[in-house]
């Protein structure tokens, strides 16, 4: 079958659902969108996989897997997102084993399968028909501009801008330690944002 290849966009915030996050995934070559509803363990998970230099003290449940599959001498080849039933996707993840090239598919919940992806940098497949059912063409060049905005709101109210790259790294490190990931994320960003403006 001719897959076509995702790239991951960007999570966001759920508008439309309380409590859930929009994992947004993208066709390069045409553009269109795939927007994935997932919950915020796994909007953690996929955005701290992501985020290679953020290490949570004690694993995450997908971590654990990751030394399990790598224990086992498994790596995870690829993830194929293969069916949408009543706006739910369906995915699988194919592992193969290193000593035998024996081949194992797994189902598997899309937000999980993209948390797996992101920890062996994996890619991650769809089919044109899930792409012609679920797809979407958005501009993103303004959802980028809303975002700057809104990440310059958030950096005005928490004074970010006021606290030095030290104390940056001291608050970073004790979000960690206490397992406040999202505060992590953020305060990740922000250092990262200096970095840039100094390079």
């Amino acid at each position: 079958m001719d897959y076509k290849q995702l790239i991951i966009r960007g999570i966001s915030y759920s508008q439309t659902q309380s409590g859930a996050y929009a994992l947004l995934l993208e066709h390069e070559e045409t553009h269109i969108k795939l927007p994935v509803v997932i919950g915020n363990f796994e909007a953690q998970s996929i955005s701290l996989g992501l985020e290679k230099d953020i290490h949570p003290p004690r694993p995450l449940t997908h971590d654990l897997f990751t030394k399990f599959i790598v224990s086992a001498q498994f790596e995870l080849v690829s993830v194929i997102i293969y069916q949408i039933v009543d706006g739910v996707f369906f995915s699988n993840i194919n592992f193969k084993n290193k000593l035998n090239e024996e081949e194992l598919i797994l189902d598997a919940r899309t937000s999980d399968a993209v948390a797996m992806a992101v920890r062996f940098d994996a890619p991650i497949f769809t089919t044109q028909q899930v792409l012609n059912e679920a797809g979407i063409l958005l501009e993103l060049e303004e959802t980028a501009k809303e975002e700057e905005a809104f990440s310059e709101t958030i950096q005005d109210e928490d004074s970010m801008k006021n606290v030095s790259m030290e104390e940056l790294q001291k608050l970073l490190d004790e979000a960690v330690k206490e397992e406040d990931f999202d505060t992590a994320l953020e305060i990740q960003e922000e250092i990262k944002r200096r970095k840039k403006k100094i390079d």
